[in-house]
């Protein structure tokens, strides 16, 4: 019994004898592993090699998975940035127009109060899709002093004249409605001549409109009578219904008819007759023009 103990002691203090030359020898200072420590760090190297690669391809698709979300979200908020910045420059450009035409109309309203005409100020309430190129509506009417023949301008110049009256609303005929039946007295600026003096005025009836080019056609014209491209077109008040002075157009061309015997004017409104939203009645207040109440021709 005593024997085995001692047998247990021995190999005890052998096996303590044993790890502590060990530890010295793997702690001392060495320029190589030996075989064992390459074999065993090798091998858990590869190991960790093994399981370290799926780890950071895993992390590496975690990582960008979350970016690209991120990213998308990101292009989102961008994109209803951009969507909201262009919806208020929309609505910008939108109020600056309208700025721009009411200012030019108060600005034509103070010309024709100042030329003892009495200007109605309307909005236009109806076009229909029928009638786009002949009619509109405006929400003025026998109410607020509108008549029947009045002309109609918007700032830019004339557009049409008064057919139809109720009391709070009123029909507008558009020029491009205009025909035979439909005239406007108007006349030519002569302009000056080569030697810088004034030419007279030529005289003619707006009876037309061709839909083909957009021009109002000046007719009349004898055929020896010279017009320049450009000239100013405007309402001649010789017919009592509209006032003188009122701007129609501009010369753009000019034709001779199949026998040579007188001259077709191609005027180009100076108002845009496809998109009108407010516009002046012109009620002739001053004598001069008011003293007729004539038929123009209209």
């Amino acid at each position: 019994m005593n024997f085995f103990k001692k047998k247990r002691m021995f190999l005890f203090l052998i096996a303590i004898i044993i790890l502590v030359g060990l530890i010295g020898f793997s702690t001392r200072d060495r320029s190589s592993q030996t075989l064992p420590e390459q074999i065993i760090s090798d091998t858990v190297g590869f190991v960790q090699n093994i399981f370290s690669k799926p780890a950071q391809f895993t992390s590496t698709v975690v990582t960008n998975i979350k970016d690209l979300k991120n990213t998308y979200e990101e292009n989102q908020v961008l994109k209803s940035k951009v969507d909201d910045y262009k919806g208020l420059m929309s609505r910008n450009q939108e109020l600056e127009h309208q700025y721009h035409e009411l200012q030019q109309t108060i600005d034509k309203f103070n010309q024709f109060t100042s030329m003892d005409y009495n200007p109605i100020p309307a909005d236009v309430i109806v076009r229909s899709p029928e009638g786009w190129f002949d009619q509109l509506t405006i929400d003025k009417g026998s109410d607020d002093g509108i008549d029947t023949n009045m002309a109609v301008m918007t700032a830019s110049g004339l557009v049409g004249k008064v057919e139809d009256v109720s009391r709070s609303t009123a029909s507008v005929q558009l020029l491009s409605g205009f025909n035979e039946t439909n005239r406007i007295s108007a006349k030519i600026d002569g302009g000056e001549n080569e030697d810088g003096d004034e030419q007279a005025p030529i005289f003619g009836l707006i009876e037309g409109y061709d839909e083909k080019d957009g021009m109002l056609l000046f007719t009349g014209v004898k055929p020896d009578l010279e017009i320049k491209k450009g000239s100013l077109v405007t309402s001649s008040g010789l017919g009592g219904v509209f006032p003188e002075g009122l701007s129609i157009g501009e010369v753009d061309s000019v034709e001779l008819d199949e026998y040579g015997l007188s001259q077709t004017v191609h005027v180009k409104p100076t108002a845009d007759l496809y998109d009108i939203d407010k516009v002046l009645v012109i009620d002739a207040a001053s004598e001069d023009a008011s003293s007729s109440n004539g038929d123009e021709g209209l």
